[in-house]
């Protein structure tokens, strides 16, 4: 009898130790921030999740975005491909440049040493120059933080070649879980201080460079089921990029969805032979803002591992539409 009171008190202890263990487990997976002047980093449990860098003369821009177990970057900042990719950024090709054909300015555009009439031609380029006299810091503010859901915002002004303000531009971000999935979704605003034309062109707005090389393995996929290069240029609801990674037998994706509010919905987008991929308005012509008006964009973003979660992207657009 003795005996198996002792045994009852014993499962009893492994019990509530088991259940005490477990609950520490799942108060240190709760989401947390840790920020300094520059950047903002996201965490669960002791898992980096996301870096936000937000440098006082270069554009905003989020590297690395981790697999949501923490095993792998999906992002690369500056590849020998692409100097001037930045992780996942915003940054428009043609601001204020004169109306033109985008082939017509191929033979020139890409010269670090433009005539006058040449730069006149293409207008102010931010998309590939992430720092300099292009951008100036306003802030990073955290706006909520809690277990389940961080947001914050940055706030940079987009200078001409006198350092007068032409954008200023604020990108609000909220970072959630989906399941085991992790989900970004950003609300993009740029005021005008003066007439603001954005070129025609083939890139340019937000674009995402994961860590591709040759010979990975890799592929873009669209909502309408178009790969690579024949998604390039083409309307889609959502793209998902997915690749191998460095310490990883799964892929890691990342998929870019455009959300039902936006102007010309669903957007064009670039596909580049790098896997590099973003949603482009430009690619449809020019388009403006006035003076003192503002422009906001919508976009959402899933980050996994694993198989495509075609089912799971389709269904968060049906969300978003509702």
């Amino acid at each position: 009898m003795k005996s198996k009171l002792f045994l009852g008190l014993a499962v009893c202890l492994l019990l509530s130790c088991s259940q005490s263990k477990q609950k520490v487990a799942e108060t240190n997976d709760q989401l947390s921030l840790k920020v300094s002047d520059e950047q903002l980093e996201i965490y669960l449990g002791d898992q980096l999740q996301l870096t936000q860098v937000a440098k006082t003369a270069h554009r905003p821009y989020l590297h690395p975005i981790m697999a949501p177990d923490g095993k792998g970057e999906l992002t690369q900042y500056s590849p020998g491909h692409h100097r001037h990719q930045t992780g996942l950024y915003w940054g428009f090709t043609r601001v204020n440049g004169a109306i033109a054909n985008p082939d017509s300015l191929l033979r020139f555009f890409y010269s670090r040493e433009k005539t006058p009439e040449q730069q006149a031609l293409v207008g102010r380029d931010f998309f590939h120059h992430p720092d300099g006299d292009y951008w100036n810091r306003i802030g990073l503010e955290v706006l909520e933080e809690s277990e389940d859901r961080l947001r914050w915002q940055t706030q940079y002004e987009m200078l001409d070649e006198e350092g007068e303000i032409m954008i200023q531009e604020t990108q609000s971000w909220t970072f959630s879980q989906e399941g085991d999935k992790n989900r970004l979704d950003l609300v993009w605003k740029a005021e005008a201080f003066r007439d603001i034309r954005i070129g025609a062109f083939d890139y340019g707005g937000m674009f995402l460079r994961m860590p591709w090389h040759k010979e990975i393995a890799g592929a873009a996929v669209n909502s309408e089921g178009q790969e690579n290069q024949d998604a390039e240029g083409k309307k889609a609801k959502w793209v998902d990029v997915g690749m191998s990674i460095e310490g990883r037998e799964d892929w890691g994706h990342i998929a870019i969805l455009d959300h039902p509010e936006n102007v010309n919905y669903p957007t064009p987008w670039r596909v580049d032979g790098q896997l590099g991929i973003g949603p482009c308005r430009a690619i449809e012509g020019d388009w403006t803002i006035a003076k003192g008006e503002a422009e906001s964009m919508k976009f959402s973003l899933l980050v996994y591992t694993g198989e495509i979660a075609t089912e799971e992207l389709n269904s968060m657009v049906e969300g978003m539409a509702k």
